[in-house]
């Protein structure tokens, strides 16, 4: 692939990357968006991290493909483990679950001192990395929600400082994204209305169903289908 191209996903995570920055691309895969931003010379210096063995090697040949070298190290290493203490200004995580997400996050806290942003790409799971971005004092400062091949993505972006985009209506924010609520777009309808489906049919899937966990779940369910369809415009 060519580093001066990206998806439009990757794009997107791009766009966000401020100037000046050294980044850790953390599950960097083949390093097409540290390559793409040094490229661009929007980075001073990045660090790819990888921990599977053929997208590493393939991250280290596309940096030398691209003349990269002296701007993008790429380290094997599972999640934040790869850095050094107060090492990225901004950690971008992309095309994972949310709750793979957190759970670098959360173990690699202690590599976060000097790390202004953070930019995150969940496949799923896109709750779970608000919460826990508002547990941890990170102020979500924007998101995105796109369409690429068949698939729906969400961009979460979070900084140091700044006021919670948060209101009154929290668990419906956490959920649908603060931001995503308030400028609904053809993907964010799309996703919405899909889930909505999903969720009615595992709710008629489970009406011979009983005991506790069974309950829980179904009141889970029912909450979460009239927070959606009473934010949907």
């Amino acid at each position: 692939m060519n580093s001066e191209k990206l998806s439009k996903r990757l794009e997107t995570v791009a766009s966000y990357v401020p100037k000046g920055s050294i980044l850790a691309d953390i599950g960097s895969d083949h390093a097409y968006l540290p390559c793409y931003l040094g490229i661009k010379k929007t980075i001073n210096k990045a660090i790819a991290g990888e921990i599977t063995e053929g997208p590493f090697l393939s991250a280290k040949e596309q940096v030398l493909l691209d003349g990269l070298s002296d701007v993008i190290e790429v380290r094997k290493g599972d999640g934040l483990s790869v850095l050094q203490e107060d090492e990225a200004e901004v950690v971008t995580i992309c095309g994972m679950g949310g709750s793979l997400i957190t759970s670098i996050l959360e173990k690699g806290k202690n590599k976060l001192g000097a790390a202004k942003r953070l930019i995150l790409q969940p496949n799923v799971g896109a709750k779970t990395v608000r919460k826990w971005l508002l547990k941890e004092n990170w102020v979500l400062v924007a998101e995105e929600i796109l369409k690429e091949d068949g698939k729906i993505y969400e961009v979460l972006v979070a900084d140091r400082t700044g006021d919670q985009p948060y209101s009154n209506n929290v668990e419906a924010e956490l959920l649908l994204g603060p931001f995503l609520i308030n400028n609904q777009n053809q993907a964010f309808k799309e996703k919405w209305t899909g889930e909505v489906n999903q969720w009615n049919a595992i709710l008629t899937q489970m009406e011979n169903s009983h005991g506790e966990s069974s309950e829980i779940k179904r009141v889970e369910l029912v909450n979460n289908i009239k927070r959606v369809k009473g934010w949907m415009q």
